[in-house]
């Protein structure tokens, strides 16, 4: 496969669905509209380029990143929130699993995990190929679960030269023996306001940036299980008052809830194993 497939804004959660379960990953052109795409690089682009470079070849000695997005910008919502990757997400990590011989099923929810904005710079050789849900340590195959939904919106253009996403299609059925070739990565090339969606069971990377003066910009999200911990820690990231200035279904998604079908992310309130929206309902965290 030279490329991902791509798919149009106003497809459907099955489209989607789909060709994830297929390759790995789609790309969904127009996924913000322009409008939206101007909000979040104005919220966002001014902060990163205050950002110092990475410490090491993972990171990238020459990548600027930005963490704690909703802290920074209100648009986070239309991306967390937006059906074309909430909706796939539910889909394929919301998946139910049975114990005790099948008499009961259960299921984690989705929550966000990690946010970032990326930039690539100049001279940026290639990350080395990974799976992100090996901070779950998740085993693969693992019987058809995943265990996160990540997006990469394109906030500049992404090309093969200025470090646009590698990916190779179809690795998310390998099992771990398999080691990933950089021969096999494609490069994703997308317009401002297109977003790549791809598995935490498929091997990406980003890509070398060969230009001298062009910066690749990439705003990235997970939606992971509600039954892993968060790779970002958002119950340090983000204060009290950012946490009660969202609605209460994106304060959910950011944590400040039980797992879907179990009391995993419990808080004590009077005795009782509470859910911990409730201390947002009440005014925030005790002291």
């Amino acid at each position: 496969m030279t490329e991902l497939t791509r798919l149009p804004g106003n497809s459907s959660c099955d489209d989607v669905v789909e060709i994830i379960r297929r390759d790995g990953g789609v790309i969904v052109e127009d996924f913000l509209t322009a409008e939206k795409l101007e909000a979040v690089k104005a919220d966002l682009l001014p902060k990163v380029a205050a950002i110092d470079p990475g410490a090491n070849d993972f990171i990238g000695r020459r990548t600027r990143r930005l963490s704690a997005l909703f802290k920074h910008s209100r648009h986070m919502v239309d991306i967390a929130m937006h059906p074309l990757f909430l909706g796939p997400a539910e889909v394929l990590i919301d998946v139910p699993v049975s114990y005790w011989g099948g008499e009961r099923t259960l299921q984690p929810g989705v929550r966000i995990g990690a946010t970032q904005l990326i930039q690539i710079g100049p001279g940026e050789p290639a990350q080395r190929l990974h799976r992100d849900d090996w901070s779950f340590m998740w085993r693969h195959p693992d019987y058809g679960r995943e265990a996160r939904l990540q997006v990469m919106l394109a906030v500049s253009r992404f090309t093969a030269a200025n470090g646009g996403t590698l990916v190779i299609p179809g690795s998310h059925l390998w099992d771990d023996d398999r080691i990933p070739k950089d021969s096999e990565a494609i490069s994703t090339e997308m317009e401002p306001g297109s977003a790549l969606l791809w598995l935490g069971s498929l091997y990406h990377g980003g890509g070398a940036n060969t230009t001298t003066d062009e910066y690749r910009s990439g705003l990235t999200m997970t939606l992971d299980a509600g039954n892993v911990r968060q790779e970002e820690n958002m119950y340090l990231a983000l204060s009290d008052e950012v946490l009660r200035s969202y609605p209460e279904e994106v304060q959910a998604l950011l944590g400040w809830r039980l797992a879907k079908d179990s009391y995993m992310g419990w808080v004590e309130i009077n005795g009782h194993l509470s859910d911990p929206i409730e201390l947002l309902r009440a005014g925030g965290r005790p002291t």
